[in-house]
């Protein structure tokens, strides 16, 4: 499936015209995951859709939802702007920066300079850059490209020889583990336990995918996580901000 999308994707950014640069302030996403409002920064994710589970919330009301996880007091949040796989828009990340104070990862499948340049200016905070999808080389000159425009970058990978290949080249800053299996989508949180000894220390480490429960949480940080990023159990929800408190096991 990545590879589909990533097909797919190099396909469309041929035809990506920029948009107009809305010229938003930039908002540190690493600081904010480095003083965290709980014992484990979170990263509540704006999802509609996804190749495996298809379409996860009908009425779907972007900025209404990043309200409630910023009232749940989320740390972070995560736009999804993929619309041939995820239903996501660019508009969608826009909307949501203009109307909260956190900060905004673009989540979206990056294989060129121009979507760099596109997150900019829509107003993203931060970008995924996806190892598997990408030369370690080609990352890095993308992760350098968003660095210059302010941007943080969430590196993420799924096995320890992507990491290991992107650690020969440079050492990123945040390093996200997806704990979902590329092959048949299945997720365990055993994937962050496995892979946390090869982040080396000073590196952020993010456990993403197949978070459901606060026992979820407590077993990633003890691996030494220091954020998670949430999306699908959050977002089948009716309440964002009550699934929120129900994840750290809170009354709200």
């Amino acid at each position: 499936m990545l590879n589909q999308i990533i097909d797919r994707k190099r396909e469309d950014v041929l035809k990506i015209e920029l948009p107009e640069d809305l010229k938003l302030p930039k908002r540190s996403f690493k600081q904010a995951l480095l003083s965290p409002n709980r014992f484990v920064a979170l990263i509540a994710e704006v999802k509609k859709a996804s190749p495996s589970k298809g379409v996860i919330q009908e009425d779907f009301e972007p900025v209404k939802i990043a309200k409630q996880y910023e009232q749940a007091k989320a740390d972070c949040l995560s736009v999804l702007t993929d619309t041939p796989f995820f239903q996501g828009r660019n508009s969608y990340l826009s909307d949501v920066k203009r109307s909260v104070s956190l900060p905004v990862l673009r989540k979206d499948f990056i294989v060129d300079s121009i979507q760099v340049e596109e997150a900019d200016r829509i107003g993203a905070d931060a970008i995924l850059l996806i190892g598997e999808a990408l030369e370690p080389q080609k990352l890095f000159e993308l992760y350098q490209q968003a660095a210059e425009k302010g941007m943080d970058v969430l590196v993420e990978v799924h096995g320890e020889k992507t990491l290991e290949g992107i650690l020969n080249v440079f050492t990123p800053e945040i390093v996200g583990v997806n704990n979902r299996n590329l092959k048949n989508f299945e997720t365990s949180v055993g994937q962050t336990e496995r892979m946390a000894k090869f982040v080396p220390s000073g590196t952020v480490l993010i456990s993403e995918s197949g978070i459901g429960k606060s026992e979820d949480l407590a077993f990633v940080k003890a691996c030494g996580a220091q954020a998670v990023l949430v999306g699908e159990s959050l977002m089948r929800e009716p309440s964002q901000l009550k699934a929120v408190h129900a994840l750290f096991g809170e009354n709200g």
